[in-house]
């Protein structure tokens, strides 16, 4: 444990830390601000996985009470889960990477050329959103072949069993102010 406080103290003075890169990553705007906030509320990751606080559900009300409580308390951690599941399928993808490459290659280079000139095709000023979509036009025959559909539906349904899984089966602690419940006997 001392010697992970020791490499993220000695990547935090390189400059390397999550707090310095996430700005140089993503853009300023709405999903920068957004991520900010994911990362301001995410619980801890340790009793996110600890194991003594897993058990089956006794009835139905229990697991529902489960689901939605744990979604909501740990909805931060689940969201990096899901983004963890993508980042996942994207590296054992190759395909999908140089379909990933082929698109944003495209964006870039019409992005360049919007910097240069205008972009004109066929004698006619073609608008940025126009050009995104020629760029997705482009490369989505290599998304065909990467099979990005089921990649996608891979992610959905990994993500469903893996976050349905754990808000079902992690008990949740006591919040204060709640009220105590009693069971019928």
């Amino acid at each position: 444990m001392a010697t992970e406080k020791d490499q993220q103290r000695d990547a935090e003075a390189e400059g390397l830390s999550a707090a310095t890169l996430l700005p140089k990553l993503i853009p300023s705007g709405a999903g920068r601000e957004w991520l900010e906030r994911r990362r301001a509320t995410i619980r801890s990751w340790g009793s996110f996985v600890d194991q003594r606080r897993f058990s089956r559900p006794r009835n139905l009300g229990e697991l529902c009470q489960r689901l939605v409580r744990n979604v909501e308390y740990y909805q931060s951690n689940y969201v990096f889960v899901f983004l963890g599941l993508i980042l996942y399928c994207v590296a054992t993808s190759p395909m999908l990477l140089v379909a990933l490459a082929v698109f944003f290659g495209a964006c870039y280079i019409l992005y360049l050329r919007t910097l240069q000139s205008k972009f004109v095709l066929f004698g006619r000023e073609v608008s940025p959103a126009h050009q995104y979509a020629l760029a997705g036009g482009v490369s989505f025959p290599f998304f065909w072949l990467a099979g990005a559909g089921s990649a996608v539906f891979w992610v959905l349904g990994a993500t469903l069993v893996v976050i349905g899984s754990h808000a079902a089966f992690h008990q949740m602690e006591a919040v204060d102010g709640e009220e105590l419940q009693m069971e019928p006997v």
